[in-house]
């Protein structure tokens, strides 16, 4: 039996939380469904930030809810908050996805193929900009990405940040600070 401070302590979920978690310890096709409707986008913005890739952004999305369902179906899921369990799996899998593309790295296409873009010189800056941001970008920790990710890609407050990465406020407010510190040193170097 739990004490009455330890309920407090709980966090309280929403009646649209409850029955989207209740639905998915059932399996039920609607829950899951409504699930998956819900929190999808969030979670491959998160990703597609990560990883500036949409092809493989749209399958890790597609991981997380398939390792959701797993998870659920052997009685491991999320007890309570399913948008961090989503994008902590996610987070876990854009790592993996990391650590075989730096072990494995794929050549570049060959200038051959033709691209969709109206003309080279139209884009150029803009494709220059942000190969530099993802360069920048690669050389922070995966903390300080994540937080980079949930603040400025998923518009998330600092409040919402600190519950996904079970942090306090404090302790986001310093990772984004010497995150973004990190960030203009890296792109200072790449100029």
């Amino acid at each position: 039996m739990q004490s009455t401070l330890s309920l407090f302590l709980l966090p309280m979920l929403t009646h649209t939380e409850q029955t989207e978690l209740d639905g998915l310890r059932r399996l039920d096709h609607q829950g899951i469904s409504a699930v998956f409707d819900r929190y999808y986008p969030d979670v491959f913005r998160f990703v597609s930030y990560r990883l500036s890739d949409e092809i493989a952004a749209e399958d890790i999305a597609s991981e997380a809810f398939v390792r959701l369902l797993e998870a659920a179906k052997s009685g491991r899921g999320p007890q309570t908050n399913l948008r961090a369990w989503l994008l902590a799996t996610a987070s876990h899998i854009v790592t993996d996805h990391m650590r075989k593309k730096y072990r494995r790295p794929t050549d570049e296409l060959p200038e051959t193929i033709a691209d969709k873009n109206p003309g080279p010189s139209l884009g150029y800056e803009q494709k220059e900009s942000e190969h530099r941001l993802k360069s920048a970008m690669s050389t922070l920790t995966e903390e300080q990405q994540n937080v980079l990710a949930l603040r400025f890609n998923q518009a998330y407050s600092l409040e919402e940040t600190a519950s996904l990465m079970n942090k306090n406020v404090n302790a986001v407010k310093q990772l984004q600070f010497r995150a973004l510190a990190a960030l203009n040193r890296a792109m200072g170097d790449k100029q």
